[in-house]
């Protein structure tokens, strides 16, 4: 099996007919279903609606879980000792360009100008870091990485934002679910049987979401301002200017439907449930917020948000609240403006004027061998945030299949491009349709978003891996065992063709753009069967549609070398000024003397990538993962759960090693910089 990246131009403009390449899209109509949203115009209309959806669908609350969640990473101070693996995670999540004019480097974020919540966070002289419940700001001024103060805070921390003076950071209070999206149990057709499994009605334990306001003009001082508390799963988060907005998703609180005097829960349309759904209340479908004010002592409680605020679509797309809160960070933590729609949250994408907000549509459960599976759809919303401190919700429309991640969606002149991947059909056993993939074009009309152009039949019989829109083209990876690099030019819109192809094996997870119609991917090698082979990175001309071209290729480990890049865009480093790329690392192919720590690679167009060093924490054989690096003038600062580590960025000479508080190892490190076994591998 391989991999297969197709290169979709002009986007912007597409109208498509048969010539797409779509069989299929001959039997369908020219456009799809529109999404519509009413709002509710009372409570009593809202309450009315959620409890005869909740007695029909028997518990059947949210959407199908299928896109990633974006969990960040945890940089909690493990303890590490020799023979042991400090457990680190990630999930997929988000990334593009840090400008050459910059003096520092900030988050991989994927539009310029909209922040996106992270672990660190940095102002070129002040690093802000999550260590489990503390925060941490630590001076990046010097070649030595010093502690400037440390605050303790109430449960946990997920994420943060930075703001002049003020860090906001994302997590759940003490005792309470974490934030994050929760699967839901149900309606999604078992592979091979044609019957999807029934939905599992139980008590779900409502997560909880807890925005902490801190000032940090005094890093030596720092102090919590405000918090605020709400019933909900964070979703995402973005920052453009001082405005936040901030994605939840609210799953109803159906503790009379799930929770009965006998173990089986009442079934879907029964009597039972209708009669346990009639006693759910306003509280069960709008939560609460709580805001505690250490300024001037008082406590302020409102709903999330009011009655007439949300909208629900014309097709049941679930009972989970998504809302958006709004918060001015320049004046402190307040929502400003509150929207919301019954129809879930799984995937945020934001340009510094809309943000959108895409979730899988609720699938009912089939009933027998016999019944027809419903097309899986993705239901987007569309909110305007051209204005600071203001959220307004504009259009809503859908796609057909789920997407990816955040980088499956993206606004390039007015309109929304989406690549989304149909699931395989099964029925009676048997697949009656492969999956495929496809790039819908969406552009807003009044209140919905209308399907303006759609390339579909890509990657046939697989799924997408990964996803970048730059301008008016797109990059897909879909796997299959060995399949070209394909290009598509799609400039005029009635005669879109295949203007090239390159035979790879191998594959990208991740592409950044570099400059100079070049991307760099990051992925894995493989053998011609499709087996992984290690993580490699790979130099792809792209300039020339008709003839694209990987100029170079650099392999980072044998088998059981991998990333967090391939799935974390925000582990990944571009530092233009000097065109280098900074990667965590994790090579196990010899267990006797692993590396773990972080690569740093030279890319050039005519010479190819050359690696400028390695750097590891700590001196145990299995050193704590770095998961995190920054660029202040000319030094790197990595971070993992055991500290701040500095290197000369022209060399990875060490320079110096900030151990966070209760952090242990067995010996103390240096910011170790490791020499390379040989010569620097090129292109």
């Amino acid at each position: 099996m391989g991999w297969r990246v197709l290169i979709v131009a002009g986007l912007a403009t597409l109208v498509l007919g048969p010539a797409a390449g779509d069989a299929a899209a001959k039997r369908r109509p020219a456009h799809r279903p529109r999404a519509h949203l009413s709002a509710f115009a009372s409570c009593s209309a809202l309450v009315s609606y959620g409890r005869a959806q909740a007695a029909r669908t028997g518990g059947g609350v949210g959407v199908a879980f299928r896109a990633p969640a974006e969990t960040p990473v945890s940089l909690a101070p493990i303890p590490t000792t020799a023979g042991t693996v400090a457990p680190q995670t990630a999930a997929p999540t988000a990334s593009p360009e840090t400008s050459s004019g910059d003096a520092f480097s900030g988050t991989n974020d994927q539009e310029a100008g909209v922040d996106e919540p992270d672990v660190v966070k940095t102002d070129g002289k002040r690093m802000f870091v999550l260590a489990g419940q503390t925060l941490l700001a630590i001076d990046v001024t010097g070649d030595q990485p010093k502690l400037l103060g440390s605050l303790a805070l109430d449960g946990s921390s997920q994420e943060l934002l930075l703001r002049g003076d003020r860090v906001l950071v994302i997590g759940s209070p003490a005792g309470a679910v974490p934030g994050g999206p929760i699967p839901v149990d149900g309606p999604v057709a078992t592979a091979g049987q044609g019957v999807a499994s029934p939905a599992i009605a139980y008590p779900i334990s409502r997560a909880q979401t807890q925005l902490t306001e801190v000032n940090v003009a005094d890093p030596a001082a720092m102090s919590v301002s405000r918090t605020l508390t709400v019933d909900g799963s964070y979703v995402s988060a973005r920052l453009t200017g001082g405005t936040a907005r901030i994605v939840l998703d609210t799953p109803p609180d159906l503790t009379p439907l799930t929770q009965t005097t006998t173990t089986t829960p009442p079934a879907a349309g029964s009597t039972t449930a209708s009669a346990a759904a009639a006693k759910l209340g306003l509280r069960a479908f709008v939560p609460q917020t709580v805001i505690r004010s250490r300024i001037t002592g008082r406590t302020y409680r409102r709903s999330l948000v009011g009655c007439d605020q949300v909208r629900r679509p014309d097709v049941f797309s679930g009972l989970d609240l998504l809302s958006v809160m709004t918060v001015d960070l320049d004046k402190g933590l307040y929502s400003v403006d509150r929207d919301a729609v019954l129809a879930g949250a799984q995937v945020v994408y934001a340009t510094d004027r809309s943000l959108y907000v895409a979730s899988q549509r609720y699938v009912p459960n089939l009933q027998g061998p016999a019944d027809v599976p419903a097309q899986m759809t993705t239901e987007i919303h569309r909110f305007d945030t051209s204005q600071p401190g203001r959220t307004t919700y504009a259009s809503s429309g859908s796609v057909s299949g789920f997407v990816l991640n955040q980088y499956a969606l993206s606004e390039y002149d007015g309109v929304l491009r989406v690549a989304s991947t149909e699931d395989p059909l099964w029925m009676d056993g048997a697949q009656t349709q492969p999956s495929r993939s496809a790039v819908t074009d969406l552009r807003e009309q009044g209140s919905q978003l209308v399907q303006v152009g759609r390339v579909g039949g890509l990657g046939t019989g697989e799924r997408i891996y990964a996803v970048r829109f730059i301008g008016p083209a797109a990059y897909l990876v879909t796997f299959r065992q060995i399949d070209p690099l394909t290009t598509l030019d799609l400039s005029d819109p009635a005669t879109p063709r295949v203007a090239g192809t390159l035979e790879l094996t191998g594959y990208s997870a991740y592409l950044h753009p570099i400059g100079d119609g070049l991307l760099l991917g990051v992925g894995q090698d493989a053998t011609a069967e499709g087996r992984r082979q290690g993580a490699q990175v790979s130099v792809f001309d792209v300039s020339d549609l008709a003839h694209p071209a990987r100029l170079a290729h650099h392999s980072l480990g044998a088998s059981g070398s991998s990333t967090a890049a391939e799935f974390d865009p925000h582990a990944f480093l571009w530092w233009g000024p000097t065109s280098t790329a900074v990667l965590p690392l994790s090579d196990y192919s010899d267990p006797s003397a692993p590396f773990i720590g972080a690569v740093g690679l030279h890319v050039d167009k005519a010479k190819g990538i050359d690696e400028i060093g390695r750097v590891t924490h700590g001196a145990s054989t299995y050193p704590p993962a770095i998961q995190r690096a920054i660029v202040v003038g000319d030094r790197l600062f990595t971070v993992s759960s055991l500290g701040v580590a500095s290197n000369r960025l022209s060399s990875f000479a060490a320079l110096g090693f900030l151990t966070f508080p209760g952090a242990q190892d067995t010996t103390p490190p240096k910011g170790i910089a490791v020499p390379l076994a040989g010569p620097a591998a090129g292109g």
